[in-house]
């Protein structure tokens, strides 16, 4: 396996359990409050640089096994160009869910978990573009 899809695969897991661990405590907070009501910025922060942190402490450890190499080719440029055009789709959806929620005053609660769940497809559907070609090959178009 390529270090390029090593470390697709260890950002779509942690953007996986990060996410999943964000709106297990969220829900958790809940006790019969409205969604709008309940503490989410140190939540949402937490696992955010929580993900951070493990994805670069997983590629560090994955770097760090003898016998690794991190050279790229024109195919794994290509892969990683391919698989950030796909993901970059839910950043625009959420920059444009985020205006037209604020326009339309909705809570900060709302518009934040919009942002970072799209934040969050982004790179899920980055990298599974990613792996994807990585297994099947790069699409000549």
């Amino acid at each position: 396996m390529a270090y390029v899809e090593k470390r697709a695969w260890i950002r779509l897991v942690v953007a996986v359990l990060g996410y999943t661990a964000y709106v297990i405590v969220i829900a958790g907070r809940l006790g019969g409050r409205s969604p709008a009501d309940v503490p989410y910025r140190d939540a949402l922060l937490w696992t955010v640089g929580l993900a951070i942190v493990a994805s670069i402490v997983a590629e560090i450890a994955m770097g760090s096994v003898p016998g690794t190499s991190r050279d790229t080719d024109e195919r794994d440029r290509e892969i990683g160009r391919l698989g950030e055009h796909v993901g970059q789709s839910f950043v625009v959806i959420g920059a444009v869910a985020a205006m037209l929620m604020a326009m339309g005053e909705w809570d900060r609660f709302w518009i934040a978990n919009v942002v970072y769940l799209c934040f969050v497809l982004s790179a899920i559907l980055g990298g599974i573009a990613k792996v994807v070609v990585y297994r099947r090959g790069v699409p000549q178009w």
